[in-house]
């Protein structure tokens, strides 16, 4: 199985294929609105508008597993994030990172990069950056800043 197998829900339910993303380099984000590191989303709206023209695109999905920190409705989530944070990438179904119900992406990316805890994913807001061909190269832990990852992204659009 790879990336570009998968299919996910966007916020409003309807199925998109991630082959739609093949070609370009992808963040995909866990994130809650409640959350301590929710102020990233603006280090994430930075990031998009910098790289989006150039083939960069961030993929988020709410998450509430952790301290129940993302409550709301797909609509109250991005009715929230656009307007506290401006955000205009594309935000997806809530969606179980771990565990008997965790989404099959989120098993998937796991299997590409595990991490520390066999691979279970910790908090909100972890990060796994993909490339052009659809491999996972790195896993951020939630505490790293959109902006740390900046040359990162570039070195990918540029190879």
């Amino acid at each position: 199985m790879a990336l570009y197998d998968l299919t996910v829900k966007d916020a409003k339910g309807l199925d998109v294929a991630l082959s739609e993303y093949e070609g370009k380099v992808l963040l995909i984000v866990n994130t809650a609105t409640g959350c301590g590191f929710t102020p990233q989303y603006s280090g994430l709206q930075e990031l998009y508008e910098k790289y989006k023209d150039q083939g960069f695109e961030i993929l988020d999905f709410p998450c509430n597993q952790f301290g129940h920190q993302a409550p709301g409705t797909n609509e109250e989530i991005t009715s929230f994030c656009v307007g506290r944070f401006g955000v205009s990438f594309r935000q997806f179904d809530k969606i179980e990172v771990n565990g008997a119900n965790e989404s099959p992406l989120y098993t998937w990316l796991k299997s590409q990069k595990g991490g520390l805890g066999g691979g279970k994913i910790k908090w909100n807001f972890t990060k796994f950056l993909v490339d052009k061909k659809g491999d996972v190269v790195s896993r951020y832990a939630p505490t790293k800043k959109p902006e740390a990852i900046t040359n990162d992204v570039a070195a990918l659009l540029e190879g």
